[in-house]
């Protein structure tokens, strides 16, 4: 009996994490492209109700801006304190939340006037952040994605990120597009598609080349890494762009053949 149980035994552990798919690999199609400012540092981005909100870095430089989608230019900015080091932003209701990434601190502002309302404590490292509708999505550079209430930002449910079983780690600037969290994994040219109810990598966004070696700045070793996320949910918009990039990319994902 035990012997005519292994092969069934043997066909169930396949099933299991370890035995999944890999998850499809998608290439881009160009729709647009947009001026964006080189000097910007850029940790997060959203469009939201015809806005582009972005998040800036690093000491000294930090900063919260409204951004003129077609012109690059920045309407409105607060800038933050020389000691804080901004990371990724979301809007929640007449809210816009930004993490910082070592400070230990969350800063909340007045959405229209970008008033500094609060800056309640925060366990993690700043990473990334988004929302669901319900809840809000947080990454702290593991591979683990944490829902925390968008009110008292207290942590209610995490989800460990995996692909073929494995854990996708340094999951950076977040953006909850049509059901599914896109995350791209710093530092590399990759967004992953993940289901943030499993933690299942759902598919994987290659942006290799999107930036032109000649577009690239050349005093900064970094200048090419992929950093900005936002989807236009009412025209179905994915705008992409990086760190110190001259240029925000519409782009459309397009299966790799």
């Amino acid at each position: 009996m035990l012997k005519r149980m292994i092969p069934l035994l043997f066909a169930l552990l396949l099933t299991g994490p370890a035995a999944q798919a890999a998850a499809p690999v998608y290439d881009y199609r160009v729709v647009n492209t947009y001026p964006h400012d080189p000097g910007a540092f850029t940790q997060g981005l959203i469009y939201t109700d015809g806005s582009l909100y972005e998040g800036t870095g690093l000491q000294g430089a930090s900063s919260l801006r409204r951004v003129g989608l077609n012109t690059g230019r920045v309407a409105q900015i607060h800038r933050l304190a020389d000691t804080l080091f901004g990371e990724g932003i979301t809007v929640w209701g007449d809210k816009l939340i930004q993490l910082t990434y070592q400070n230990r601190l969350l800063l909340v502002y007045d959405r229209r006037t970008f008033e500094l309302l609060a800056s309640p404590p925060y366990p993690l490292e700043g990473w990334g952040i988004t929302h669901d509708g319900r809840q809000l999505i947080v990454s702290d550079g593991t591979s683990v994605l944490r829902f925390l209430d968008p009110e008292s930002y207290a942590e209610t449910g995490r989800v460990n990120v995996l692909d073929e079983g494995n854990p996708v780690g340094r999951l950076n600037e977040l953006e909850f597009v049509e059901g599914e969290v896109f995350a791209n994994v710093w530092p590399t040219a990759r967004i992953a598609r993940i289901d943030p109810q499993t933690g299942q990598v759902t598919g994987w966004l290659d942006l290799a080349g999107l930036l032109p070696p000649a577009k690239r700045e050349k005093r900064v070793k970094r200048a090419n890494i992929l950093n900005g996320i936002a989807y236009d949910a009412a025209q179905r918009r994915l705008f992409v762009t990086g760190k110190w990039w001259p240029i925000l990319f519409e782009i459309e994902p397009m299966p790799r053949p």
